[in-house]
């Protein structure tokens, strides 16, 4: 219901926001002398950031060269959710043209900061369902860009992990607080695990400091496995994630396969490279004059299913061959 009654406010505010828009922004360039500015924020730091440069070579890849005829605002937000509003009104300071986010919490607080200068998500979950966007087709306002659905796949790891560990009945959810979308994947997790035979427990963890406890208080439950909700300070705390699960001797089903590289028993999810590779599309067509709120929102299209093999002998787990088979990559 409060999803619902949010789309209404949301929707209710398109109309003015459309309004007020500054296009195109070839022409602004063309008067000012200066290149388009692209701001771009997401979680992570500039050493361990794995997909900004796919979002780079996207943009050159359609003619945009640093320095030449585009100028890049990079912003980090490490796993400190609460820092995201003051690195937003940095790119709003340095006057960017569109502003590239990764992650609901970030697309929410961009949205929140600005109603005129455009925001193409390089990755969200489900921001239909959590009222970032009014529609794919027609997502309104401000908005546009690559969506996960983070909801469904969150399930589909619960059945492979069937699969991988038959004799699995008590999972741990680790969930981000401050991700507004992970209500819904618990939402949705809640409905599957008594027809996969599961008992669950959240937990959460703004942080990494907030690991070793949590995984302390899942050990102490005797949880078989840990499900990873898809978050975007999971991904850039990954390694921290893993040393702590390992030493508490947890398996991790996970998202995005930087996860499983990291230590994750297995992962399956889009390759987020590619989605933040394609974002660069939409980041092309705003600077020539498009609106986002025209620019329909897509999908992650390439699917990946990464074992880790190495985690999975440190455990002491067997994994089929039937189910090697089947995954994308393999680690050794």
């Amino acid at each position: 219901m409060a999803s619902h009654i949010e789309r209404r406010k949301f929707l209710a505010a398109l109309g003015g926001a459309a309004a007020a828009w500054p296009w195109p922004f070839a022409t602004r360039a063309q008067q000012s002398g200066l290149p388009p500015r692209v701001g771009y924020i997401r979680a992570g730091t500039p050493n361990n950031d794995q997909v900004r440069e796919e979002f780079v070579r996207g943009m050159r890849d359609l003619g945009y060269v640093e320095g030449h005829n585009v100028a890049y605002e990079f912003r980090h937000y490490g796993d400190d959710v609460e820092s995201i509003h003051s690195l937003i009104g940095d790119l709003l300071r340095a006057k960017v043209d569109v502003i590239v986010v990764g992650g609901t919490a970030a697309v929410r607080a961009a949205q929140r900061a600005t109603q005129s200068i455009p925001i193409v998500m390089g990755a969200a979950a489900d921001p239909l369902e959590s009222g970032l966007i009014a529609g794919l087709a027609r997502p309104g306002g401000n908005t546009t860009g690559l969506s996960l659905l983070s909801t469904e796949l969150a399930v589909k790891r619960l059945q492979l992990l069937k699969e991988v560990m038959p004799q699995a009945v008590r999972i741990a959810i680790l969930q981000q607080p401050a991700n507004p979308a992970h209500s819904l994947f618990i939402k949705e997790i809640e409905s599957s695990t008594g027809v996969l035979g599961l008992s669950y427990r959240i937990l959460q963890a703004r942080g990494s400091e907030d690991f070793e406890p949590s995984f302390a208080s899942m050990r102490a439950w005797q949880a078989d496995a840990v499900s990873v909700l898809d978050d975007a300070t999971f991904i850039a705390s990954r390694a921290a994630m893993a040393a702590a699960a390992a030493r508490h001797r947890l398996p991790l089903i996970c998202g995005v396969r930087e996860m499983s590289e990291a230590g994750c028993l297995f992962s399956y999810s889009v390759s987020v490279k590619d989605m933040w590779y394609r974002s660069a599309g939409f980041v092309d067509k705003i600077l020539k004059g498009a609106k986002p709120s025209d620019l329909p929102v897509q999908q992650g299209t390439k699917f990946e299913f990464v074992v880790n093999l190495k985690t999975a002998r440190a455990l002491s787990f067997d994994v089929s061959p039937i189910l090697l088979a089947r995954a994308d990559e393999v680690i050794e």
